[in-house]
């Protein structure tokens, strides 16, 4: 796992949230690096086999992308390249406030 990288999507996850919350919580896990919890406290980097509403899987790259702005989230989806278990509302939540 790389804490850099992790620790850089707790940073960009916060920036984009901008103090605001989400009802639920999102997972991301991030192929080969960790994963990264998001819920009404923000984000931050999630413990092995921590739970939430909805988990969404992708590789570094994809992740840095959506996060960057130049891949929105429901494209990455519809394309292949985020994968989803678990709500569909809370990832659908999560994917406007990131985008």
């Amino acid at each position: 796992m790389s804490n850099a990288m992790i620790e850089a999507a707790v940073s960009a996850i916060a920036e984009k949230l901008g103090g605001a919350s989400i009802d639920g919580s999102a997972k991301f896990e991030i192929e080969g690096e960790g994963a990264v919890i998001v819920d009404g406290a923000g984000g931050r980097a999630a413990d092995d086999g921590e739970a939430a509403d909805v988990t969404m899987t992708a590789d570094s790259e994809t992740f840095q992308e959506i996060l960057s702005g130049d891949l929105n989230p429901t494209a990455a989806f519809m394309s292949g390249r985020l994968k989803l278990d678990g709500d569909m509302g809370t990832a659908m939540k999560l994917g406007g406030v990131l985008s």
